[in-house]
């Protein structure tokens, strides 16, 4: 043992982050693999839903619908248009704006991963039990008002 670890605190086991990030990509790689028939990952099935759900959302809506800043979704969105699953336009309201919108092939590659999604999704709920998983949802859900502003920029949070 070195001396380090005599005189700082044990934490194994009680950092919240690194338990939901370690859950996180264990079912990142369990729904990637049952969505990769339909060549999308997690992630990008989870924003085509929020178009097919929403129409065209500007993308700081789309950031806040999926918890994700701004930087890391702009970075997801690229390979969705690349595929010419989602169109980037200029907002209606706000030229100075973009939007994404789902694509006519980006509508239909969502409905060829769906039934993909449903049965991974019924899986993990068969194994992990269906009342607990809707208990997960719930509680990470609630995580996301716990009080924290992770996005915001920091020049702004220094001046206020």
């Amino acid at each position: 043992m070195t001396r380090n670890e005599d005189t700082l605190p044990n934490i194994d086991g009680l950092c919240n982050c690194l338990a939901a990030r370690q859950a996180s990509r264990y079912l990142t790689a369990v729904y990637d693999k049952a969505l990769s028939p339909a060549d999308l990952r997690i992630t990008q099935f989870s924003i085509l839903h929020k178009l097919v759900r929403s129409g065209s959302i500007t993308m700081g809506e789309l950031a806040g619908a999926i918890a994700m800043d701004r930087t890391t979704l702009t970075s997801n969105l690229k390979p969705l248009e690349r595929d010419g699953l989602i169109d980037i336009v200029p907002s209606k309201e706000d030229r100075r704006a973009k939007q994404a919108a789902i694509t006519k092939a980006g509508l239909a590659r969502y409905k060829k991963a769906l039934p993909l999604w449903s049965e991974v999704q019924s899986t993990f709920e068969g194994a992990y039990g269906k009342s607990p998983a809707a208990r997960l949802r719930d509680a990470l859900r609630a995580v996301l008002d716990s009080g924290f502003d992770p996005w915001a920029d920091s020049v702004a949070d220094a001046d206020a």
